[in-house]
């Protein structure tokens, strides 16, 4: 997915030809998002959605790991996780090793793991399947993403729904409009003595001109935006790439960087409801092990603190994060060790008001579909339960007559 470039993929997706990702597809800075939370912060109360993305197609089976299943262990004998290797969840089921921090959100009923996530007649091309998955229709091509209708549905204001990728994703893409995009590079103050002549600049005199003290404000809002938005401000996604952790010594990564900066936002009051970020790098056909686990602890090590930090305030408290690839692999592992595209798999919801455990049957291992697991849950179910519970928003009005819910996995 890394090296097809962003063109072909829209254009295979068929959500270009929504005329809003042209002409509504936002560019936005610092300034636009402050300038929106001082004019219209966003209540205390108001749930917010953050959508991770992993592109590549995430091998489920290797991440919520049936380790005491022996068919698993048969599918996959140098792939498999041995019992005592997983983070056990119960039922015969564990966490990859790298996903310590979710595992922790488990245990304080703050993750739900829903399985068997799919679609009816899945598909294995990553275009046509991540376009089902970002606009919520597998069964005709829809030129909208889902969370573009919902900005249809509830006006139209771009920043609403903003993306942190480096590109503005389908999913938030509407008929007549679509959210904006604010990429994580570049907001870097100077420092040292130069920066302290800058800081100097900010300040207000007795006497001045209006149009001179409106520039010294200029300075120091800048200065309150660099403050606010936190270090994935600061510097080039590269940096962001190569930033320290404190925990473990694990890396900071693109992803972390990406939900840093979500997280400075919704600290700072930004009305924006839906926010998108994505980790690539999941399509495993070859030396899958160690690919993902390392991918999976990345995935871990941003989530985890993000939504420690999401539970200190009134407003990050309201933030559901929702995870998902575009689907599974298959149950039978490959000559290369790894796994080829598959079918259902499971996807994540963790915040303050998730009610933590299981959600959905897991599929058997041995009722296949031509070596595909079958779908056990619809996950536009999962869509339909956002939209009203954290979005307050009539899933018809997104998902059409898709009546699906999961019962109980979000406070009202």
């Amino acid at each position: 997915m890394d090296k097809i470039t962003r063109r072909r993929f829209l254009t295979l997706t068929g959500v270009t030809a929504a005329g809003a990702l042209a002409v509504g597809a936002t560019r936005i800075d610092w300034t636009d998002l402050l300038s929106a939370a001082q004019q219209n912060p966003l209540r205390p109360d108001a749930g917010v959605l953050v959508v991770v993305t992993l592109y590549g197609g995430n091998d489920g089976l290797n991440t919520v790991i049936p380790a005491s299943d022996r068919a698993y262990h048969d599918a996959r004998p140098d792939l498999a996780y041995k019992p005592e290797e997983v983070l056990a969840l119960g039922e015969g089921l564990g966490l990859n090793p790298g996903m310590k921090g979710l595992k922790q959100a488990w245990d304080d009923k703050r993750l739900a793991v829903v399985r068997g996530v799919g679609y009816p007649k899945p598909d294995h091309s990553h275009f046509r399947s991540m376009a089902i998955w970002q606009t919520a229709s597998p069964e005709t091509a829809s030129k909208t993403g889902w969370l573009g209708r919902w900005l249809d549905a509830t006006g139209d204001d771009p920043l609403r729904a903003v993306s942190v990728e480096p590109v503005l994703p389908p999913l938030l893409a509407g008929e007549r409009t679509a959210g904006a995009s604010l990429p994580v590079t570049g907001l870097k103050l100077p420092t040292g003595d130069l920066g302290a002549a800058f800081a100097a600049l900010g300040q207000p005199q007795q006497g001045e001109p209006m149009w001179q003290a409106r520039a010294a404000r200029s300075v120091v809002d800048l200065q309150h935006a660099a403050q606010v938005l936190g270090g994935a401000t600061h510097g080039s996604m590269q940096q962001a790439k190569t930033k320290a952790k404190p925990a473990g010594g694990a890396r900071y990564g693109a992803l972390g960087a990406q939900l840093d900066l979500v997280a400075g936002l919704v600290e700072a009051g930004v009305p924006t409801r839906a926010y998108s970020v994505s980790l690539g790098g999941f399509d495993t056909h070859a030396d899958e092990r160690g690919t993902q686990q390392r991918l999976l602890t990345e995935l871990d090590t941003a989530l985890t603190p993000f939504v420690d930090r999401m539970r200190k305030t009134d407003r990050g408290k309201q933030v559901v994060v929702l995870v998902y690839s575009e689907f599974g692999r298959r149950v039978k592992a490959n000559a290369s060790q790894g796994t080829d595209h598959g079918t259902a798999g499971p996807m994540f919801l963790m915040g303050e008001g998730v009610k933590g455990g299981f959600y959905g049957t897991q599929p058997s291992l041995t009722d296949l579909d031509n070596g595909d697991l079958k779908e056990t849950t619809d996950f536009r179910d999962v869509y339909g339960t956002v939209l009203e519970k954290v979005l307050g928003t009539d899933g018809g009005k997104v998902l059409g007559d898709h009546k699906g819910r999961l019962d109980g996995v979000l406070a009202t």
